[in-house]
């Protein structure tokens, strides 16, 4: 596990976005070329720092479960920590049974670090099989390196 020490930068803070964020977050979300749909503010933390959008999460609501999704940290803020901070500040926000799908391997290892297994379409919430399941079904047909993940607290 992850020390829980990880701090944000005295310039940063973390809010919950405006709707005047919302440009900014699709800039971030299309830079790391993620699904830019399904992007609502409502359901979006941010990290701004020095007055601009460093990072953005979203948890987004359903039945049963949430998704942490669109977890991304612009290019200059990287490798300080954001990333650590924002994906643990999810976790804590979260009230459902949470999962996520991420793209090779990489990410499914910083994922891991946080208390997130792998699991199968087959043991997700009915509400997220399609969703997931469309994304598995791309693994298959064009060997895109899908994971999906949830979260075991304590893990």
């Amino acid at each position: 596990m992850i020390a829980s020490s990880v701090s944000l930068p005295p310039e940063c803070k973390i809010r919950q976005a405006s709707e005047q964020d919302i440009k900014s977050i699709r800039m971030l979300v299309w830079s790391a070329k993620l699904d830019p749909t399904q992007l609502r503010w409502e359901q979006f933390w941010v990290i701004e720092c020095e007055g601009k959008l460093a990072a953005c999460g979203q948890l987004r609501n359903f039945t049963g479960a949430q998704e942490l999704g669109s977890l991304v940290v612009a290019k200059d803020w990287r490798d300080r920590g954001l990333g650590i901070y924002l994906t643990k500040y999810l976790i804590q926000q979260a009230t459902e049974p949470l999962y996520l799908e991420c793209l090779g391997k990489r990410l499914a290892s910083f994922y891991t670090r946080f208390g997130f297994v792998e699991v199968s379409v087959q043991d997700l919430p009915q509400s997220l099989k399609f969703k997931f399941g469309l994304s598995q079904l791309g693994k298959i047909l064009f060997r895109i390196p899908v994971t999906i993940m949830q979260y075991q607290a304590g893990s």
